[in-house]
């Protein structure tokens, strides 16, 4: 083949001399060496990238390590029971009332003649409401004044038959008999007078009640009767109502979870719907001292002021019953936890696994409820615990933010 074939080809013709053979030889070992080189240079290449991959894998793999880890992590917020500070506000409903409210009835039958005082009008003790024709009484007290004139003469009759009947006894005249007879008859004399005095005394007080009285001081809050209408001495229907306003008395009625806290003296606000911004000061005056059976309450009376009239008897009205503080522990409501078992709160040990509780718990305060026993001061208290949390979890606490 000639040497444009060789070249052709990129076949490098054996030089027959040598120097051309040394010359081939030279380029032949400096291909391979090249060739070496380049080799190297590119395994070197591979394990610089081979070293690589492993080194960002196993990084990868210990983060992804840590972020499970980390994930894995219930994170959960706490807090600590509390001592209450302050008591509650019990707000409870009551209805005002007179401190005296009476029913104003006649005791003496008629007709009623005039009325002096309508709805509405404040009256003074001893103050004319009404006056009652009794002719019926009128009549009877004629009759037992001349009963008791008569019993009086018959008296004196006797006495005077008792003085000459002694004066025969001494002469020996009658005998002791008769003269016993005739004290007797004086003895009898005097009961039967003394009987008509209080039969006297009796229709005269009775006459005395057709003038209708104010026992006390007050506001007519209800008329029931007109002129002429017939008066039935105790009957049904009372004349007049009247009510003692200044002060008034309210009736709660407190339940018995509360029943410990309240004392006679504690003062209370009285405030009504209608009233807006006006808020009134009172105090209990007493309380009935034990719980009724059937509604479990106990009935607190409470003395309310109202020198200005501005509540009314009858009115609704709400009171507000600031109660003594509770030595008990008191927790958030979103820390209870309220399952078959029972109720419970989620603890965390200072290991940072969960303890379930249960607790027996008091009164409600809405935010807070109060824990009777079950844990402690020192006890961290999850808060909205979730339904898979379980006794031996493992938490982390959450920090709070800054």
């Amino acid at each position: 083949m000639s040497e444009q074939r060789h070249a052709a080809l990129a076949i490098h013709p054996i030089a027959v001399d040598d120097d051309g053979e040394h010359h081939e030889l030279l380029r032949r070992r400096q291909i391979v060496r090249r060739t070496r080189i380049a080799v190297f240079v590119v395994l070197a290449l591979l394990a610089i990238g081979a070293a690589r991959t492993v080194f960002v894998r196993v990084a990868n793999a210990r983060a992804l390590e840590v972020s499970s880890t980390e994930l894995a992590k219930q994170y959960v917020k706490t807090a600590l029971p509390q001592t209450a500070a302050a008591g509650q506000t019990l707000a409870l409903p009551g209805t005002l009332q007179g401190f005296v409210q009476s029913p104003i009835s006649a005791r003496a039958s008629g007709y009623l003649k005039r009325w002096t005082k309508d709805i509405g009008s404040r009256v003074q003790k001893g103050e004319l409401l009404a006056e009652i024709e009794t002719p019926e009484i009128e009549q009877q007290l004629s009759q037992a004044i001349a009963a008791r004139q008569q019993a009086a003469s018959g008296l004196e009759l006797a006495k005077s038959t008792v003085a000459r009947w002694e004066n025969l006894r001494k002469k020996d005249v009658v005998s002791q008999q008769d003269l016993d007879e005739r004290r007797s008859g004086v003895a009898q004399a005097t009961a039967n007078l003394a009987a008509a005095d209080a039969n006297v005394q009796r229709l005269r007080q009775t006459e005395g009640f057709k003038r209708v009285l104010a026992p006390f001081d007050g506001v007519i809050t209800r008329r029931n009767v007109d002129v002429g209408d017939l008066i039935d001495a105790g009957g049904s229907r009372p004349l007049f109502l009247l009510a003692q306003t200044d002060p008034l008395r309210v009736y709660i009625n407190v339940p018995q979870a509360y029943a410990q806290l309240v004392k006679t003296g504690q003062p209370v606000v009285v405030t009504q719907a209608e009233l807006r911004g006006q808020s009134f000061k009172g105090e209990v005056a007493r309380t009935s001292g034990a719980i009724d059976t059937a509604t479990r309450m106990m009935q607190v009376e409470v003395s309310l002021p109202n020198r200005e009239g501005a509540l009314l008897p009858g009115a609704y009205v709400q009171v507000s019953l600031p109660l003594a503080a509770s030595r008990s522990l008191t927790i958030p409501a979103n820390a209870l936890l309220f399952r078959a078992e029972g109720t419970r709160v989620a603890v965390v040990d200072a290991q940072g696994r969960v303890r379930l509780r249960t607790v027996n718990l008091g009164r409600n305060y809405g935010e807070t409820v109060e824990v009777l026993d079950g844990i402690t001061a020192a006890d961290r208290l999850v808060l909205n615990p979730s339904d898979s949390l379980a006794e031996g979890d493992v938490v982390a606490i959450a920090k709070e933010p800054a």
